[in-house]
């Protein structure tokens, strides 16, 4: 396919839930209507969007199981496909994603999207409509109608998919959600969630702008979002997070990973009522300081309802009675992102000691008590009558009746987990636990919150069987105009 060609198959399609260009959606009517059976795998082939930072670690454990051949790269700046190509000389390199899909579709099985926030859609959906089963990074999309169309596509092809939350299979985690449904506090009737990170701004947009570097090609790292000039050190490689045009904030960072086992434990849908207390929109960066409360419909973990209060951003948590621990008034740890994973464990091991709450983390309140799940490799803690309660009877049980095992602490062999596990579900050998199914509506449950920060200190009521709020002014924000680029 000549390039003019293709990019003319990018025009712009609207429609009245999303605005994507035709090369995303397109696909036979026979193809809509059923299934696809994926073939049956000996080796994974993979292409990878994506391979700086984060990217460059989801290349590095994908490409770590034994039964992977990295057949294709793709960046749009030239350096960080440079460095991926010394690791993988044997593979392909690519700048447009879209030109390697078209041009390879045959040639691979997978897909592994690492980009910012805004081109995840875009990327999968089109890896999705060529029948390639997809991993791709947190939060699943930019916008809620593009997290209902990656998972209804992903359900009618039958399609292996995974979310990029790696915590998601820690031996912690996974023992919180046996504890909480093993009723260990009882139902739950509130959640407590918080990080200090701020991926915010709240100074003024950027004026002017400076030389695209050679090694960068701007129009594609700005994809479908709107038309920007270039100012360095704003947008790539490192501070895209913070702006709405191609980030969620750190709601959309960190929230994903925090919210992820109480969302999972308590079997929660999507939230009836939304409310984020915070500065008004400047139309540019997400607020640095972020207080989201969620009313979630009850499950058979929780009360008739659940109310969930999710706090970031420099300070985060306000000092509260329900995150008060034994012996101690509130005292948040000082993140450092220089601290090494050993410092930050042994930093928080001081929890039971010192009454310190940990940096980040999530706490459970119960009918019957508080659990304490800190982010991340350290044991959940029980908290009754403003004491301690010791649990290793009942970790053991649980450790035994599901066979888990002990807790590895080390990051570098449970990093690879999650995504061992995605490959060997392409290979027929095992199951997805962030699947697009559940992936889509945790992703929908944290981008309300985001949609609420234009709103501040207003209660948004999201109606999901109609996928709209009852506040009009709110659904503009629900999806977003493509670009055709």
């Amino acid at each position: 396919m000549k390039k003019r060609d293709f990019l003319k198959k990018s025009a712009i399609l609207a429609s009245s839930t999303a605005v994507m260009p035709s090369i995303f959606l397109a696909c036979k009517e026979e193809e809509k209507s059923e299934s696809k059976k994926l073939p049956k795998l000996e080796r994974l082939r993979t292409a990878h969007i994506g391979v700086g930072n984060m990217g460059g670690e989801d290349l590095r454990d994908i490409s770590s199981h034994a039964k992977v051949d990295v057949v294709a790269l793709c960046d749009v700046d030239a350096n960080n496909l440079a460095a991926a190509k010394v690791l993988h000389p044997n593979a392909m390199t690519f700048t447009d994603y879209r030109l390697m899909l078209e041009e390879i579709k045959d040639e691979i099985d997978a897909v592994i999207v690492s980009t910012p926030d805004h081109t995840h859609a875009p990327a999968s959906l089109m890896a999705m409509n060529f029948n390639k089963s997809v991993y791709c990074q947190k939060p699943l999309t930019h916008y809620v109608s593009e997290a209902r169309e990656m998972n209804k596509i992903a359900t009618e092809k039958g399609l292996i998919t995974q979310m990029g939350i790696q915590v998601h299979s820690f031996y912690d985690y996974k023992l919180a959600t046996l504890l909480i449904q093993s009723g260990i506090i009882g139902k739950v009737h509130t959640v407590r969630a918080w990080s200090p990170k701020n991926w915010g701004y709240d100074g003024p947009t950027p004026e002017g702008e400076d030389t695209i570097p050679e090694t960068l090609d701007w129009n594609l790292w700005l994809g479908t979002s709107a038309q920007r000039p270039y100012k360095e050190g704003i947008y790539h490689p490192g501070n895209w997070r913070k702006l709405m045009d191609y980030g969620c904030g750190t709601l959309g960072d960190m929230g994903v990973h925090i919210f992820d086992t109480p969302y999972n434990a308590l079997e929660l849908d999507v939230p009836r009522t939304i409310k984020n207390e915070c500065r008004e929109p400047n139309g540019f960066g997400y607020p640095e300081n972020n207080s989201v409360t969620y009313e979630f419909p009850g499950t058979a973990y929780t009360t008739e309802t659940l109310k969930w209060i999710w706090s970031d951003g420099p300070g985060a948590p306000s000092s509260h009675e329900d995150l008060k621990l034994p012996n101690a008034e509130i005292a948040t740890t000082t993140e450092n992102e220089e601290d090494s994973l050993e410092d930050k464990m042994s930093l928080d091991s001081k929890i039971a000691s010192e009454g310190q709450l940990p940096d980040q983390g999530a706490m459970f309140i119960g009918e019957n008590g508080r659990l304490l799940l800190p982010h991340f490799m350290q044991l959940p803690k029980k908290i009754v009558d403003g004491q301690f309660v010791d649990i290793s009877a009942e970790i053991a049980a649980v450790e035994q009746a599901n066979n888990m095992g002990k807790p590895i602490r080390d990051y570098a062999s449970e990093g690879p987990k999650h995504y061992h596990q995605f490959v060997d579900a392409c290979l027929g050998k095992d199951e997805c636990t962030a699947p697009f199914s559940y992936a889509s509506k945790l992703t929908e449950t944290i981008l309300l919150g985001v949609i609420a920060g234009r709103f501040p200190n207003q209660t948004l009521h999201w109606d999901s069987e109609n996928a709209e709020f009852a506040e009009d002014e709110a659904n503009q924000y629900l999806s977003g105009d493509y670009r055709a680029f």
